[in-house]
């Protein structure tokens, strides 16, 4: 999979961008906040449909165009996927709510067919690795989620539905029982959003088993390589509710136990989470919350047996960041059939001559790659010669 065009309009700095994109690797050459990080922004946004920086989409319409009631920000990419050339266009629209404030919403083109979110994430893929992804596993639980489920969406048809799906229940759901716990009522209430919580939560669920234990395996190899043999790494799924705990009790098992779950299927799972919420439905009303679930789950990074979140070096993390990413461009190939777009912002200044090498050779197996840095000197004259550097400033594009 590789992109052909690439147009922007009204995105961030960028009033207008129409650009060709070469096939293979390309780098994009810049000052700080000339707009080379807002390109891979916009064509991640193409395969998540999120920003990693803007916590609205409102922002990232430009600030020009968002003065005006009525504004539009605007990607349209042609790429080529499966020998086979493909469109898509999004429209981020700021309008009138009719209260006198503003709305953003979003539109999506497939062919130039509409198209919703869930029905369109997946039909490109591409892998970020930027520098504060260090937060995936120095961050919170929310971290390793939001990685997980991104990563999910593109290759597993039916994640991102179901994922909406399970979240607008849970709200709805902790509503009834802040209500119950405030107000008194019938707890059967609940019995609705408990069914809809358990089915779409054991969708995502063996999803997450799955993913993690076959991106364990291929980021286990690379890790391997990347520490000359020396450190042995483990992902550890550690879901809010376990089908492989007993019902008496949910506590956490210890990471070092390893625990297949992989036989486990979805109606065991949604029986088993079902049953769960009704024994401690009482607890919940009292609390307000949803207490099991996805939302709750946790993904922990072992290297060694030692938990790298808590206790790993900025070097180990580094390097087991990289290897996930690595790991995650394998399997997505696997998944779709076709390599991933790879996007890198600013990486290889965070790397070791020995890391920025690996990573680098990791471009030879993917269609294609864009790397953005502000010192071109960091790659070397061997591996700038073949490629294509182009120069981002004031968001401006221009072939070096």
């Amino acid at each position: 999979m590789y992109l052909t065009r690439l147009s922007l309009t009204n995105f961030r700095i960028f009033s207008r961008l129409d650009i060709d994109v070469p096939r293979r690797v390309t780098l994009l050459v810049g000052d700080n906040g000339q707009g080379k990080t807002t390109v891979l922004e916009a064509i991640y946004f193409l395969s998540t449909f999120t920003s990693f920086q803007a916590s609205f989409d409102r922002q990232l319409i430009s600030f020009s165009a968002s003065a005006e009631p009525l504004a539009v920000a605007r990607i349209v990419a042609e790429f080529v996927r499966a020998d086979q050339p493909q469109k898509m266009e999004i429209r981020i629209i700021q309008e009138s709510n009719g209260n006198g404030g503003l709305r953003s919403r979003k539109e999506i083109l497939v062919n130039n067919i509409k198209r919703s979110a869930q029905e369109s994430v997946g039909f490109f893929n591409s892998v970020l690795f930027l520098p504060q992804m260090m937060r995936i596993l120095e961050g919170g639980p929310d971290e390793r989620r939001r990685y997980l489920n991104l990563m999910i969406s593109q290759a597993i048809p039916g994640y991102a539905q179901a994922l909406s799906d399970y979240h607008q229940a849970v709200t709805q759901r902790n509503a009834l029982l802040k209500q119950l716990g405030e107000r008194g009522g019938d707890p059967d209430q609940l019995i609705y959003w408990d069914e809809l919580i358990s089915r779409r939560g054991a969708q995502i669920m063996q999803a997450r088993i799955r993913t993690i234990k076959e991106i364990e395996k291929i980021a286990s190899q690379i890790h391997l390589t990347l520490t000359q043999n020396q450190e042995v790494l483990r992902l550890s799924y550690q879901p809010a509710y376990d089908p492989a705990c007993l019902e008496s009790s949910q506590a956490a098992l210890p990471m070092a136990v390893d625990i297949n779950r992989e036989n486990f299927s979805l109606e065991e799972i949604s029986s088993g989470m079902m049953n769960r919420l009704n024994k401690i439905r009482r607890e919940e009303i009292t609390r307000g919350t949803t207490t099991i679930g996805p939302h709750r789950d946790e993904m922990r990074v072992l290297s060694n047996r030692i938990d790298l979140s808590d206790y790993g070096s900025r070097g180990q993390v580094r390097t087991a960041l990289l290897a996930l990413k690595l790991a995650e461009v394998q399997w997505l190939y696997q998944k779709a059939g076709s390599w991933p777009v790879l996007l890198l912002d600013e990486t290889v200044a965070e790397l070791d001559q020995k890391r920025r090498q690996d990573l680098l050779h990791a471009l030879d197996n993917c269609d294609q790659a864009i790397l953005t840095t502000a010192e071109s000197e960091q790659f070397g004259v061997e591996f700038l010669q073949p490629r294509s550097v182009w120069r981002v400033q004031a968001g401006r594009v221009t072939k070096e």
